[in-house]
């Protein structure tokens, strides 16, 4: 069985990390620090990020930023994301995993690294009635639309596709994750499920969100990116499950349709359930940042409560 999996599991594994084997050295590093870390076993940042909903909530979380016309300019104008979409998708992940299981210096430092790359991602963008609007990726309300981007996508994908309820409860999670957003510059970043969804539609009731072009361009991408063609099989299954956890709104604003939905949910919930189960068959049901986390903690004596 191994030597049938192997292949799948290494572009899998390069898929996410950028290394078909062994462990990336930014995971490994993980195990580095004196200190605890800004979150814990048992805390709601670890359930849902150690979870295999992450992949679909990824999707998602491109999707609704994608609203955003300043969060879109920004990754037209300075992303390399057609031609190394997969490099800019190990970078998103190392900066997640590093302020998820890193220490706080690990973590903070990891987080000004981000922003001071933000600093050259600068721009204007003409909206749908032909205004010209300057966007900076370090600006505290572009910053705070994909905070909550990530934050709402991550949570909903948990509560599609997570075996187990979020420690705490949702808003849990999301006052937990309040801590990312601060690093990042995020002014006041929510602390409830309900402060998110206000925050979040008060977007759209501003006028602020979008569809054009370049939107439907984006999610073209999204819908059928370049991964290898063993990916390709199961990819939409993804998608679709992902689509189908956006609020009816967004989904209307980016142009989608929500995916047929029988009597018990098998077009989407199931399907993605069984997709995300094989995955985890093949990478492991936790990622290995979790055992690193796990060895810094022990080196430093931390102990449960």
């Amino acid at each position: 069985m191994p030597a049938l999996t192997e292949p799948l599991r290494a572009r899998l594994q390069y898929t996410f990390n950028g290394q078909y084997t062994g462990t990336p050295e930014w995971v490994t590093d993980l195990e580095k620090g004196d200190d605890e870390g800004f979150f814990l076993p048992g805390s709601a940042v670890w359930a849902v990020h150690g979870a295999m909903s992450t992949i679909p909530a990824g999707v998602r979380a491109l999707l609704v930023q994608a609203l955003h016309p300043g969060a879109l300019a920004g990754v037209h104008d300075h992303s390399r994301f057609r031609e190394d979409p997969l490099g800019r998708l190990a970078g998103t992940i190392r900066w997640i995993y590093t302020v998820s299981y890193g220490s706080r210096e690990a973590a903070t430092h990891a987080s000004n690294w981000v922003s001071r790359l933000h600093t050259k991602v600068v721009g204007s963008y003409d909206d749908r009635n032909g205004v010209s609007h300057d966007y900076a990726a370090n600006d505290p309300e572009l910053l705070s639309w994909v905070h909550m981007a990530f934050a709402d996508s991550f949570l909903a994908a948990y509560l599609e596709w997570g075996r187990e309820p979020v420690p705490g409860g949702p808003d849990a999670y999301v006052r937990e994750w309040a801590t990312a957003g601060e690093l990042m510059g995020v002014p006041n970043p929510p602390r409830s499920v309900a402060e998110m969804q206000q925050q979040l539609m008060d977007f759209d009731h501003r006028g602020v969100l979008e569809r054009t072009a370049r939107t439907d361009d984006v999610v073209k991408f999204i819908k059928r990116p370049p991964l290898f063609p063993a990916l390709k099989v199961g990819y939409p299954v993804l998608f679709n499950g992902a689509v189908g956890t956006l609020q009816p709104r967004f989904r209307e604003l980016l142009g989608l349709r929500a995916p047929h939905v029988g009597p018990i949910d098998l077009p989407t919930r199931a399907p993605a359930q069984a997709m995300l189960a094989g995955v985890g068959g093949v990478l492991g049901k936790r990622p290995v940042a979790e055992e690193h986390a796990l060895a810094r903690l022990d080196r430093i004596g931390w102990t449960a409560a």
